[in-house]
């Protein structure tokens, strides 16, 4: 047998190797963590444990440095992280996006809890600057219900409901009734935190840092780029304009 006849013949088998991002479109991969709802019950407190939010966030921060994200956000157990349409990261390598990142993610979680956690990856793509808008607008409405749910859920399993009981009371229930029911027992889900109902957004900013030059013998500022963890993220329309602002370099599009 000819050892290249072989190969080329096993490499015809990888379908899905050239399977690429669409030129022209800004990608987004979206990140969940697998299994996480027994994870977070055995490692953290509930509903929201301020350690775990700590971990998304350093998460986001790696992946973001490490690929070179515009904008990164993280929900729960969720991160998105938005490119250039022109990025040509990994030759725009479904296989290699979606892999690599779930790895750099796993791995970084992983050191920091001092256990075994694993997430997996899609790609979202966006031919318009309205349709980006739009997705991180979704997600950070996904993180506002997953939050009131996740109060009055956890609420009622604190005051002594079962797991069936606590589901069954929620089950078709309003925005308006869960409000209420948190109120019921003290809590005003106004005043929980912005970064449980919003989520966090991770993003390059500039800041001026202060050196010595020896051959000048004086002091001289440069300017560095660092990640910022934003906690206090605009909502609605205001979000969205604030992430239209991460295109606003990119080349006109149609929409």
């Amino acid at each position: 047998m000819d050892p290249d006849d072989f190969e080329a013949r096993m490499r015809a088998l990888e379908y899905f190797h050239d399977l690429r991002v669409l030129p022209g479109a800004w990608p987004v991969l979206r990140l969940d963590g697998r299994s996480f709802s027994r994870l977070t019950e055995t490692q953290f407190d509930k509903p929201f444990d301020p350690r775990f939010h700590e971990l998304m966030c350093r998460t986001t921060e790696t992946l973001a440095g490490e690929l070179g994200a515009l904008y990164g956000y993280t929900e729960s157990d969720e991160i998105s992280l938005l490119f250039p349409r022109t990025a040509d990261l990994f030759d725009r390598s479904v296989e290699k996006l979606v892999s690599i990142s779930a790895s750099i993610a796993g791995a970084t979680f992983s050191l920091g809890l001092g256990a075994p956690a694993h997430f997996d990856c899609r790609i979202w793509m966006g031919a318009q600057r309205a349709q980006v808008a739009d997705y991180f607008g979704w997600r950070q409405a996904d993180a506002a219900r997953c939050a009131l749910n996740g109060w009055a859920y956890w609420t009622l399993r604190k005051a002594g409901r079962s797991v069936g009981q606590a589901t069954a009371a929620l089950d078709g229930q309003s925005v308006a009734f869960k409000n209420e029911l948190l109120f019921q027992h003290g809590i005003n889900f106004n005043d929980v935190p912005a970064w449980q109902k919003r989520g966090a957004g991770v993003y390059w900013e500039t800041f001026e840092k202060q050196g010595f030059n020896p051959k000048l013998g004086q002091a001289v500022t440069a300017v560095r780029r660092r990640l910022k963890v934003d906690r206090q993220l605009a909502l609605g329309e205001e979000y969205k304009r604030f992430v239209l602002g991460f295109l606003s370099g990119s080349p006109a599009d149609d929409d």
